[in-house]
């Protein structure tokens, strides 16, 4: 099985977005994993919608949006307009899943739901059948470099294995301290996409893990 990668812009150097693409490109990165933070859910503020749209015309890659925001319902249109192929939303952040994912699939856009460490899987009950990606956080989400964390195998693997008892076609996303160490173990345990970010972006060697990672299923 070949993994999929998704860089994290969060770690690039925001004065050149459009190079460090270009260089995540070259490299082979198959998606751009974006980070929304609004300074409510999480503390920190990160992106918005323009800078979506400046990116879009830059590069072909799958643009992969993790809004970390409260009342999610009311930014998914301009992402989505602004270029994002697919939306993920906390679990957390809203009382109305359902019509969450509904609605974005009805802007055309791929779904997905994002887990915090603590989030039992059994919030997605209900709502397999619309969902495209669940994103599993291994870390705390509102900042960048931080380390993995380790109780979260179980749920991984709980996860996927009900995606293959459902026969879905559901992307399993891991995101947070990931690296050349735990990059295999995280695949083993059924993640299809990982996202890095500071193990990439920051590191001397980073851009050569984006290969390893991707061949970490091999």
């Amino acid at each position: 099985m070949t993994v999929k990668v998704a860089p994290s812009l969060l770690s690039a150097d925001f004065s050149c977005l459009g190079d460090e693409i270009k260089r995540i490109e070259d490299h082979g990165a198959d998606w751009i994993h974006l980070d929304v933070m609004d300074g409510h859910f999480v503390p920190a503020i990160t992106i918005g919608p323009v800078v979506v749209k400046s990116l879009r015309p830059q590069t072909e890659l799958f643009m992969d949006a993790h809004l970390m925001v409260s009342k999610p319902e009311n930014h998914i249109e301009s992402f989505v307009k602004a270029g994002a192929n697919l939306i993920t939303v906390q679990a957390e952040t809203t009382a109305h899943l359902d019509r969450v994912l509904r609605g974005i699939k009805d802007l055309g856009a791929k779904t997905g739901v994002a887990l915090n460490p603590a989030t039992p899987p059994s919030v997605l009950e209900y709502v397999w059948s619309l969902l495209d990606l669940v994103l599993v956080m291994s870390v705390n989400p509102g900042a960048g470099g931080q380390e993995f964390i380790p109780t979260v195998f179980p749920k991984i693997s709980y996860i996927a294995n009900q995606i293959r008892s459902r026969d879905l076609s559901t992307e399993l996303q891991v995101d947070g301290g990931i690296n050349r160490h735990n990059g295999p173990d995280i695949v083993r345990s059924g993640a299809t996409v990982l996202v890095a970010g500071s193990a990439i972006f920051k590191a001397e060697d980073g851009m050569s893990l984006i290969g390893e990672l991707k061949n970490s299923g091999q």
